[in-house]
């Protein structure tokens, strides 16, 4: 299954219930300093409105929740690998996206066989501190190039007026988080959003 070259992420199932109607199509759940059962109920909730709207949700390092809830993709970082048990994640059906920011964590990334690979931040981020610089649009052509046919995502710093960039530059799916939750108007930033990246799947 392709998937879509627009991909928000947001940290509530209430955010999914305002952005899920207006055509997201791939969306990552990434819930923090919540309790487990509070995650839980966070992750059934998006399970079951991303499966209402026929879209993909990729739930961020709670793998354990998302095999219990019965999900079927999750995002790892690469300190989440270190008690991530990958056999039963993959016993269980789900597809793995991973995080890489340098060489050594791309080849970590690329031994999970990975169904996508993160790249970031391409840009300055205010998300959250991290010791990783911008990567930059070249690193993203030299990601694509090792990758080959396994999709890469941009994500980091990226808003609507630079993701054209970071398509030209090799990745095949770009990551928003606060370009649209920042935003006055998320809804209508989503929108363009939409607007602008179907040219992309399209193409």
């Amino acid at each position: 299954m392709k998937l879509d070259p627009f991909y928000p992420i947001f940290d509530s199932a209430d955010w999914l219930v305002r952005m899920l109607p207006l055509g997201v199509k791939l969306v990552q759940l990434r819930v923090k300093e919540k309790s487990e059962s509070e995650t839980a109920r966070e992750i059934a909730r998006s399970r079951a409105l991303c499966a209402e709207a026929g879209c993909v949700l990729v739930v961020n390092d709670y793998w354990r929740l998302a095999i219990s809830e019965g999900c079927d993709f999750v995002h790892l970082g690469q300190e989440d690998l270190d008690d991530a048990d990958l056999g039963a994640i993959r016993n269980a059906g789900l597809r793995l996206g991973v995080s890489s920011h340098d060489e050594a964590e791309l080849e970590r990334a690329l031994e999970t066989k990975p169904d996508y690979v993160a790249l970031g931040p391409v840009y300055p981020t205010i998300l959250k501190a991290m010791k990783w610089g911008p990567q930059g649009l070249e690193r993203v052509t030299a990601w694509k190039r090792r990758l080959g046919t396994i999709p890469l995502v941009g994500i980091g710093g990226i808003s609507l007026e630079r993701a054209p960039g970071v398509f030209a530059a090799g990745a095949d799916i770009v990551a928003a988080v606060t370009d649209i939750t920042l935003n006055a108007d998320p809804e209508a930033r989503l929108k363009a959003w939409i607007a602008a990246t179907r040219k992309v799947g399209a193409a």
